[in-house]
């Protein structure tokens, strides 16, 4: 068994198409088509069921699987031992993160670690859900809670706070707050119910707000609702200082604390670029956050 046969295998399996596989491989998916063939035939198994949903691994396959993704890390801590890259970090690292962490956190914590590192490529894939680093959507993601399956590490970066909040605009132009109870009066902004992703995220089911009348899967679109005087909702206290203008309301009352965890595939631990790299992300988040804060 070669190992550009084992990368075919687990271009599939990861993302369940020859077309996909194609994309990231390079290749002709016609010819990656062969080449599962071909490793079919030479251990004598069909590693894959094919359906109109794509390409399923078979019982066989999901054995491979684990012995694939040792291969593949072994494979890049030889790599990076044999470039010596005791020194700067180079080579891309994608990082998977909620819009609010990647909007407001990510750019500043990166530029920096790249300051020192030219050579690196960081990409920030920022979407409201869980990533799945066991297809590599990501070489790393930071999520708001702790997964409870798969073959991962979860580190804790650190804890955040969470503030109702509204512009001084829109405060102006509608009656006061001076309790929960006078929130029925204000126009609400917050996620789209059934696109709550982590339950971590349902904030105001929390306070008993039961209407959402501007509501978006993305917490960076709700910041800007209520930045522009759209209404009245829960704000991270590292994005305030991004907005002139916006308020913390009922700070007695309404007071959140979440957490960042850092993710990882269990096999990277191996790989010293990647952990070096996963340091000085947690370590910028971590001062971000706390610097962030200390403004508000």
């Amino acid at each position: 068994m070669q190992w550009d046969d084992l990368k075919v295998f687990l271009a599939v399996a990861r993302t369940e198409s020859l077309s996909g596989a194609g994309r990231v491989l390079k290749v002709d998916p016609a010819t990656v088509g062969r080449r599962v063939a071909r490793l079919e035939e030479g251990l004598g198994t069909p590693l894959f069921a094919k359906s109109p949903q794509g390409y399923a691994m078979t019982d066989a396959g999901q054995r491979l699987l684990a012995h694939a993704e040792r291969a593949e890390a072994a494979m890049g801590a030889a790599v990076e031992e044999l470039a010596g890259q005791a020194g700067a970090l180079s080579g891309q690292i994608r990082i998977g993160a909620p819009d609010g962490c990647a909007n407001f956190l990510l750019p500043q914590v990166c530029a920096a670690i790249m300051a020192d590192n030219p050579d690196l490529e960081v990409q920030i894939v920022a979407l409201p859900r869980v990533f799945n680093l066991s297809k590599r959507e990501a070489d790393m993601a930071i999520g708001v809670s702790p997964p409870a399956a798969g073959r991962l590490t979860v580190q804790k970066i650190t804890d955040y706070r969470l503030h109702l909040a509204a512009s001084r605009r829109y405060l102006r132009r509608h009656p006061p707050i001076l309790g929960l109870d006078d929130l029925k009066d204000h126009r609400m902004v917050g996620y789209i119910p059934d696109m709550i992703f982590d339950k971590e995220l349902d904030y105001l089911t929390g306070i008993g707000v039961e209407r959402v009348a501007l509501a978006s899967n993305s917490v960076s679109v709700q910041f800007n609702w209520i930045r522009q005087g759209g209404g009245v909702g829960i704000v991270h206290d590292f994005a305030i200082p991004s907005a002139k203008g916006l308020v913390r309301l009922l700070t007695d009352q309404v007071s959140l604390t979440r957490s960042f965890y850092l993710i990882r595939h269990a096999d990277d631990r191996r790989m010293d670029r990647l952990n070096r790299f996963a340091t000085a992300l947690a370590d910028g988040i971590r001062r971000e956050v706390a610097r962030l804060e200390a403004e508000v």
